[in-house]
């Protein structure tokens, strides 16, 4: 299986060249559930797509420090690309960022979250539509680090997880599109990092918190794995 990284960021935090960009923490992460898995890095922040959407297998959007609802010419760009994907029911995963422009370019809505940033290890719980990952209730632990959030999911998609800090946690619509607001991809060093680098934007207490919570296990690689399989089957 080939995957398109359509990546949406450049990180420039100091001491962060360790981790690499983020097509290499996706490929990474993927790599240590399939080492057989291929990608080739679209930069679509800087206009570079795909001359033919059936390049790849599949399609990956990553987190990025833009918002959804920036009135900037490749944001609207990359979402006129994800309704074509949609329209050829292309296979395509959202994390982060990219959770929330697919919702948004799909007639869904994003805004800053009333209650701040949502940031550092935090749970969300599969519903009755999430049954092929498991039982209702089930929790997955990841990686948060965002103030935007889907407020409003499109009108064909699923909720299948969420809780009460992230309501829409992870949807899926049909066969073709998963997206998922945690991190699967961010190392916690380099998680911990970000929260330096936005101390003064997370507040105090939440940044704290949030560094406090590195210490709990996640399970980026269950959820690695079921993304995966959606992609695959």
């Amino acid at each position: 299986m080939k995957i398109g990284i359509l990546n949406s960021d450049t990180v420039q935090i100091d001491g962060a060249s360790d981790f690499g960009q983020y097509p290499e923490m996706f490929s990474k992460i993927f790599w240590s559930v399939d080492p057989n898995i291929q990608f080739k890095t679209y930069e679509v922040q800087f206009g570079d797509y795909p001359r033919n959407i059936n390049e790849c297998d599949a399609y990956l959007i990553t987190g990025s420090k833009a918002s959804s609802y920036d009135d900037d010419q490749w944001i609207h760009d990359l979402k006129k690309f994800i309704q074509a994907l949609d329209q050829n029911k292309k296979k395509l995963v959202g994390v982060c960022f990219g959770h929330q422009i697919i919702a948004e370019a799909l007639g869904g809505s994003v805004r800053k979250s009333p209650t701040g940033w949502h940031a550092g290890v935090d749970s969300i719980s599969l519903n009755n539509n999430g049954y092929k990952y498991g039982d209702k209730g089930k929790k997955y632990n990841l990686i948060f680090s965002h103030q935007d959030e889907v407020e409003k999911l499109p009108q064909n998609a699923t909720l299948i997880a969420g809780s009460s800090t992230c309501p829409n946690g992870m949807f899926f619509i049909e066969n073709h599109i998963l997206c998922i607001q945690g991190h699967i991809e961010l190392d916690k060093k380099f998680a911990r990092m970000i929260y330096d680098f936005r101390k003064d934007q997370i507040g105090n207490s939440k940044y704290l918190h949030a560094c406090e919570t590195l210490s709990i296990k996640t399970n980026e690689h269950e959820v690695t794995s079921n993304l995966l399989e959606f992609l695959k089957n």
